[in-house]
């Protein structure tokens, strides 16, 4: 199946029920365990989120699809960045791939068929898309001048759009909101998170007008299919398996 399949195949897991993924409630016993392995065990990773940045991503291979997306930010240094991305910040929200986050350094030093991969964050930032729900902007200001500079590769495993209820088929690319006609978010999607956490996209514009951008904000390949017109999808084909033995 490939990653820009309009729709699989109707089953159990793609269509029916009431949108969520098929399956039993969870049993008492079950969130027994949950909470007594979750009071014994560190969880480090998990508990190196420190951010939740709400914002939008389209599809690479079809940018008339487009998702709201919930990205849970933790940073391994100054220069990079991992989110697990979500469908919402709701405590049943599903997790629908993950983005990472490089500096503008970085990403100049990633060869050139890398570097079409990634999309640049300066117009999403700019233009109020990416927000921080119930942080102060005053509070964003200097991360936003940091992350108008960076990079992002965001692979979706879970095409929510598609009605699918679990993850089905190949990982699709996703890109960010752009200037561009093509790669301007619906406005009825914009609304419809604005009305949820009660600020305006437009006055998180107006607000970030001395956010520093850099001047080429697109260096090497970055947003390859704005300068392209040309998406990326992925397919899954059989292929000759690596063997160092003989199969019995």
């Amino acid at each position: 199946m490939a990653s820009s399949d309009q729709k699989p195949l109707p089953t159990p897991a793609s269509t029916g029920g009431d949108g969520g993924p098929p399956g039993k409630p969870t049993t008492m016993s079950t969130m027994m365990l949950d909470k007594s392995a979750a009071a014994l065990q560190s969880l480090r990773p998990v508990k190196q989120i420190k951010q939740h940045v709400c914002t939008f991503a389209l599809y690479a291979h079809d940018p008339h699809r487009q998702v709201e997306t919930h990205h849970f930010v933790s940073r391994l240094n100054q220069d990079v960045l991992q989110c697990p991305v979500y469908d919402s910040d709701d405590k049943h929200a599903r997790l629908i791939g993950v983005e990472y986050i490089v500096s503008r350094k970085i990403f100049e030093a990633l060869p050139k068929e890398e570097q079409r991969l990634w999309h640049s964050h300066a117009h999403e930032i700019k233009a109020g898309l990416w927000a921080s729900p119930r942080v102060p902007e005053m509070l964003e200001k200097t991360e936003l001048d940091l992350m108008a500079g960076t990079f992002g590769k965001f692979w979706c495993t879970w095409q929510m759009d598609r009605g699918d209820r679990l993850p089905l088929g190949a990982p699709a690319l996703m890109v960010s909101p752009q200037a561009e006609r093509v790669a301007t978010v619906h406005p009825d999607l914009v609304r419809k998170r604005d009305k949820k956490y009660g600020f305006s996209t437009e006055d998180l514009k107006a607000a970030r007008a001395d956010v520093e951008v850099p001047a080429d904000p697109r260096p090497g390949q970055a947003d390859y299919w704005v300068r392209h017109h040309k998406g990326f999808a992925v397919d899954v084909v059989p292929h000759e398996m690596k063997r160092h033995a003989p199969f019995p």
